[in-house]
């Protein structure tokens, strides 16, 4: 029977009434592919492809889920980032409904040298989750997170988002470290390192990371794990994504009560030097459980720029007062909302600001002190300018973070106290050229205080400053890459260049 047929026939409709409504809509689409020509791609190395008509169609046959292709429904949605100012066209986008799914669409990019994005949450601010004339791989069909709490284990399918495993942890009393944002993909953010509200307190997410099953460049299922294939375990925690697709993660939770202590306190710009001189000294005092972030903002609209702090204090309730104290001590503010919140909504309280629905440029780097000369730099050279929102931000790092050794995981960057951004967001009607230009300019007179940078944020450093940032885990981590994908199938990443030949 003719596939479009059954589509529209009572039997088709019974069907698609019985399925929960994502897997409906994900068998729909792949019922309505039909591939009518050839498709024209490109290689990872930029050349031209020319993918056989018969050969994508057998593809999206051998899919539980969709293949989408220009002009189908879902593609437009399926190619775009948060990052608007991104706006690259794959020439085939796979969204997979399983683990098989997955392993389908690796080969088939493998065998055809394919560039290939994957995509989670798309939070990636370089748009390195889409790709021009490549595959992309979608996984936002395949989400779920499943808690254990008698052994206090989260498996968490690849392509979730940090809401769903903080909303089901949560419900059973239990935490792991996820972001700040709610709609990151749990696998950017893990496998980059995974910093979060927690993390001073429980460690990165890396560091709660029990193992992972992940499909690899040749197609391979594999679990790793401290007991099975262990330097694969040892690399996925902060290399980023450059030797697979994990396609779920196992992290290890931790008792929590649901209510903590967090908010902003906001004052005005003229008090900068002040404020900032005040979070430098008070962050690197501060207990484990409290998150102490500082942003300095000057709105698109004009108007007032602000300095504020941002706390979460997850610590005993009895305490929370005493640790805040010094924060109300500072002044009459502009506004404080620092109060008693439900956990799952403070995470979820940066969802609406984060904006990354209009163009967007950042610079960023991890700092290990606060000299006063980093101050100035910072204040002489932050300029607000209508038209354009600008934003300095540190994330406070350290406490449990800092407790790891360099070469325990992947993740090099142990010394770090504060991850510090320059991020400048401008109408997707503007040129973005003098935005841009601004804030490479501004970075200038701060990069010198850094040492190295968050993989997640990487977007324009060449091969040899990328491969410099992962400091003394890097031969060990070229070791892994010539084993695991020594083809560079996986290269829209902090990408570690292979030595041999795939």
């Amino acid at each position: 029977m003719d596939r479009r047929h059954f589509l529209n026939s009572s039997v088709a409709a019974g069907v698609a009434a019985a399925l929960p409504s994502s897997q409906a809509l994900a068998s729909l689409f792949h019922s309505l592919i039909e591939v009518t020509a050839d498709v024209q791609a490109v290689s990872g190395a930029g050349s031209e492809v020319v993918l056989e008509r018969a050969a994508v169609q057998e593809l999206a046959d051998s899919l539980r889920g969709s293949v989408l292709l220009p002009g189908n429904e879902g593609y437009e949605k399926a190619r775009r980032v948060l990052n608007a100012s991104i706006d690259k066209h794959p020439a085939l986008v796979v969204q997979p409904a399983g683990v098989a799914d997955i392993r389908n669409a690796v080969t088939f990019a493998n065998e055809r040298n394919l560039l290939l994005a994957v995509k989670c949450g798309g939070h990636s601010y370089a748009g390195k989750s889409t790709c021009e004339g490549g595959m992309q791989i979608d996984l936002s069909r395949f989400r779920n997170t499943r808690v254990d709490p008698t052994s206090r284990t989260a498996y968490v399918a690849g392509g979730s988002l940090l809401a769903g495993i903080d909303h089901e942890a949560m419900a059973m009393g239990l935490v792991t470290t996820t972001g700040t944002v709610s709609h990151t993909g749990v696998g950017g953010l893990t496998l980059g390192a995974g910093f979060g509200r927690l993390a001073r307190r429980f460690g990165l997410a890396v560091d709660n990371l029990k193992g992972v099953d992940i499909v690899t460049a040749d197609g391979k299922f594999l679990h790793a794990s401290a007991d099975e294939n262990a330097d694969l375990y040892w690399g996925v925690r902060g290399g980023g994504g450059n030797f697979g697709i994990v396609t779920s993660f196992e992290f290890g939770l931790h008792p929590m009560q649901r209510q903590v202590v967090g908010g902003e306190i906001i004052f005005p710009l003229a008090r900068a030097r002040d404020i900032l001189k005040f979070y430098s000294e008070y962050s690197l005092t501060a207990p484990d459980e409290l998150y102490c972030d500082f942003h300095m903002e000057a709105a698109m609209a004009g108007g007032d720029a602000i300095v504020a702090i941002h706390v979460c204090y997850s610590g005993p309730q009895a305490n929370a007062e005493n640790v805040l104290a010094p924060l109300r001590k500072l002044g009459t503010p502009i506004a404080d909302t620092i109060t008693a919140i439900d956990y799952v909504a403070i995470q979820r309280s940066w969802d609406d600001s984060d904006p990354r629905n209009e163009g967007e440029y950042l610079k960023s780097g991890f700092i290990n002190d606060f000299p006063g000369e980093l101050a100035d730099s910072l204040i002489d050279g932050f300029d607000p300018h209508p038209g354009r929102k600008t934003t300095l931000f540190f994330q406070h790092s350290g406490g449990a973070i800092s407790r790891v050794a360099a070469d325990a995981t992947a993740f090099a960057h142990r010394k770090s106290q504060f991850n510090m951004f320059v991020v400048v967001v401008w109408s997707l009607d503007e040129d973005r050229t003098p935005h841009v230009k601004y804030i490479r300019d501004y970075w200038k007179g701060l990069a010198h205080h850094t040492d190295g940078f968050y993989t997640n944020e990487s977007s324009d450093e060449p091969a040899s400053k990328v491969h410099a940032n992962y400091q003394g885990n890097f031969e060990r981590l070229l070791a892994l890459k010539n084993q695991y994908d020594p083809g560079n199938l996986f290269r829209l990443n902090a990408n570690i260049v292979p030595t041999v030949k795939g």
